[in-house]
């Protein structure tokens, strides 16, 4: 057993998933992570394999469909899949901690039953959708709309966007006004169906990186969403959409720590093969000093993520938030990932710019763990809220 320190260890169950996630991603995904790449189609073969190993519900118990394992497997896992492509490590993130972890906190056992278990399972595939056209990180300006009707339903009319697999998702867990006079606080969560009238599906965004991660805008033409499948009450969409982005943002920290290490793992395979001026290049002391940062800076992203799992946990227990260790392991982790794979592709020369080889790759999926789920500037003001004491 491998100690961790005194209240965060790996069990041997752990060293099994993380084997386990390991072999299938660099046996299954990493051969084909190029192709879906290039042509940017969402993978739904692979998906269907990790479902079947139980990587779409990692957190969630058994009895919702899940595997019923621990934060720490779960990170565990996600950092294999993501080193083998990052943009199965979207999909994954998105699947267990924004959407997944949001239903069985805040739903009723009527949607558990419906809009978890099938998704926890891997039958089905699930989306998350804030973001709007002219709402990033401001959600009290979104423009959508959730009207109530005298029967308790909800027609809903907007536009969203940047909705991580929403062309292929079945199910989306949507935050949209009902109380615009009351910002922040007039925002409510539903769930949505996606083959059910009002539900379209609009432009597929054509993204530098992770390609093969389908994302797209969906339009709400007059939906109506039975009142039974509101999350949560009125006007706590708010509350609900940044505690599952703190659960998120520990994904994409993993996420980013997976492409960071494959980037180092390129890089010093390349320094320690290629010669130059009758020498290895790793022989050379300004590489060895890159490479010494690198290596550095992706343990200590490392031990940001487990610091912010362990926060996790205990909040589970105190009903406290782990904001912060959060959106520190968020924002070093990316800017890890960005680092590391800039200099791994200038390590590489002219042959890190083709895609012959994935390092290219690996620089155009590290930027949006910068941006989603919050931005690198987003989260230092985050953090510094925190710290302060500020709201």
């Amino acid at each position: 057993m491998m100690s961790l320190g005194p209240t965060l260890e790996l069990t041997p169950e752990h060293l099994m998933i993380r084997d386990a996630a390991r072999d299938f991603a660099q046996n299954e995904i990493a051969p084909i992570a190029a192709h879906y790449d290039e042509i940017g189609e969402f993978p739904m073969e692979t998906i269907k394999k990790m479902s079947a190993m139980g990587f779409m519900g990692l957190e969630i118990p058994e009895a919702y469909g899940g595997a019923g394992m621990d934060g720490l497997s779960y990170v565990l896992a996600l950092e294999e899949v993501s080193k083998a492509d990052a943009s199965h490590g979207t999909i994954m993130s998105v699947n267990n901690s924004l959407y997944c972890g949001g239903i069985y906190k805040y739903g009723s056992e009527l949607l558990k039953q419906k809009f978890l278990q099938p998704v926890a399972s891997g039958q089905k595939i699930a989306a998350y959708s804030l973001t709007e056209p002219s709402s990033g990180s401001d959600a009290s300006r979104m423009k959508s709309r959730a009207v109530k009707r005298s029967d308790g339903s909800y027609v809903i009319n907007g536009r969203k966007s940047w909705v991580t697999s929403g062309p292929v998702a079945d199910f989306v867990l949507l935050f949209t006004m009902t109380a615009p006079e009351r910002g922040h606080n007039g925002i409510t969560a539903f769930l949505v169906e996606a083959d059910q009238p009002g539900f379209v599906h609009g432009k597929v965004e054509p993204k530098m990186g992770i390609r093969a991660s389908a994302t797209s805008e969906l339009v709400f033409e007059d939906y109506v969403c039975p009142a039974e499948h509101r999350l949560g009450e009125e006007g706590e969409g708010f509350k609900i959409a940044m505690t599952m982005l703190d659960a998120g943002r520990i994904g994409i920290a993993t996420q980013a720590l997976g492409i960071a290490e494959a980037a180092y793992e390129a890089a010093v395979g390349y320094l320690t093969e290629r010669e130059a001026f009758g020498k290895k290049l790793g022989e050379f002391q300004g590489l060895q000093f890159q490479v010494a940062d690198m290596k550095t800076r992706i343990e200590a992203a490392r031990l940001l993520i487990y610091n912010a799992v362990l926060a996790k946990a205990k909040a589970q227990h105190s009903g406290a938030r782990y904001t912060l260790e959060a959106s520190m392991a968020k924002l070093y982790a990316s800017e890890t990932a960005m680092e590391c794979a800039h200099r791994a592709l200038q390590m590489h020369g002219g042959i890190g710019y083709s895609k012959e080889l994935p390092v290219e790759r690996y620089f155009r999926d590290a930027k949006i763990t910068e941006i989603y789920e919050g931005t690198s500037e987003i989260q230092r003001m985050v953090i510094a809220r925190n710290v302060l004491g500020l709201r």
